[in-house]
């Protein structure tokens, strides 16, 4: 899949293997999707477009580039997706924030839309979805049909570590968009929960259970 971009950096997979461990407590945990969503964004947004501008040094006037000013929204999928936007923000402190708030249902394991905000225009900017998690593809798949509706075009996609199922899903349905991974696990079980995983990642971040 030409579109999938498995993060394979050394600091990501150290990050993630810590957050696997059901010992790091949920400061720590919250730190490290931060750090992880700080260290795939420097990948994903590699292509950001830029223009330039003049600026002064101590020697001389210079031409040199900056990025474009209505470039950027990072739109996390609540709950979890909001533990990596400061780690974007880190990055890009300029870009829009949006929202779209989704529930599982416990029982058919499918997406429901309980809240949608996305920056305006929408169309013009290049759109980042954060999840930590990307399972069976529900959700992923939902919350790039409402960003499409609202005009969205330009659409990556950025999962801590994904299901092999929701990779397919995801991609089957939106093959346009760029998935960016940090790693690849080996299934889903019967309640639709990655394994090996790391568990509810929404949960692990705000300390709830």
């Amino acid at each position: 899949m030409e579109n999938l971009i498995e993060l394979t950096h050394p600091l990501i997979q150290h990050k993630i293997s810590r957050l696997r461990d059901k010992n790091t407590g949920t400061n720590e945990f919250r730190k490290l999707v931060e750090e992880i969503a700080m260290l795939m964004g420097y990948e994903a947004l590699k292509d950001l477009p830029l223009h330039n501008i003049e600026v002064e040094t101590p020697i001389e006037t210079c031409q040199t580039p900056v990025i474009e000013g209505r470039t950027l929204a990072i739109v996390p999928i609540l709950r979890a997706g909001l533990g990596m936007v400061n780690g974007m923000l880190a990055l890009v402190p300029s870009a829009k924030v949006g929202h779209i708030g989704l529930y599982r249902d416990e029982q058919t394991h499918e997406p429901h839309e309980y809240y949608c905000k996305l920056p305006d225009p929408i169309d013009e900017r290049l759109i980042i979805v954060t999840d930590p998690m990307l399972a069976t593809g529900g959700s992923a798949v939902a919350a790039v049909n409402f960003i499409k509706q609202h005009g969205g075009k330009h659409i990556k996609f950025m999962s801590i570590i994904a299901a092999p199922e929701g990779v397919q899903q995801l991609l089957k349905v939106h093959p346009d968009i760029q998935l960016y991974v940090g790693h690849i696990d080996r299934e889903l079980n019967a309640a639709a929960y990655i394994c090996p995983g790391l568990g509810d990642a929404g949960d692990r971040i705000f300390g709830t259970k």
